[in-house]
């Protein structure tokens, strides 16, 4: 019986059942910068972001890094979120990451921390695409404002593969500030 449920299992469900893979190693110096989100799955921490979605990382003397999150809200204000993003445990690939957006003073409570990991990675480091394993997040990410559409359609569909069910995916619009 068992069996029988797991033959059908829809290719989402079945790829959700199995853990989320992510690349095999991240050079966090080539990783640091500027990147603009390209695409995003709804969340409650950005609903104030109508566009110009980016996020600067930069690698700190003690091996972690600060993230600074930036968007434009509907009045033309821009918001920032500052962060701190450190290795998930014992992953030495740096593509587990956790994050924290929370005060220092909550920092050991580990449900500030969320999980942030690399699932796609361009080899030049110009594209990368963060999920975390119950894919109820993702983000794809680029060096650039606009990404080519060919290769964002073949890294949102590697997304479906992993087992995101990319529906209501929003489509981040960006300009020049």
């Amino acid at each position: 019986m068992i069996l029988m449920s797991v033959l059908t299992l829809s290719p989402t469900t079945w790829a959700n059942a199995q853990e989320l893979t992510v690349v095999p190693h991240v050079d966090l110096s080539k990783y640091a910068g500027l990147w603009y989100e390209i695409a995003r799955l709804p969340n409650r921490f950005q609903q104030q972001c109508i566009g110009d979605v980016t996020a600067t990382y930069t690698v700190l003397d003690d091996g972690t890094i600060k993230v600074v999150n930036s968007c434009r809200k509907e009045n033309g204000e821009i918001d920032e979120a500052e962060g701190k993003v450190k290795r998930a445990g014992d992953d030495t690939s740096n593509a587990k990451l956790k994050v924290r957006f929370a005060p220092v003073i909550l920092s050991f409570l580990p449900f500030v921390w969320g999980d942030y990991w690399i699932i796609d990675l361009a080899s030049d480091y110009s594209y990368a695409v963060v999920g975390e394993p119950t894919r109820k997040y993702l983000w794809v990410l680029s060096r650039t404002p606009v990404m080519d559409e060919a290769k964002l359609n073949v890294v949102l569909e590697s997304a479906k593969v992993k087992g995101y069910d990319l529906t209501n995916l929003i489509r981040t619009k960006q300009s020049t500030r």
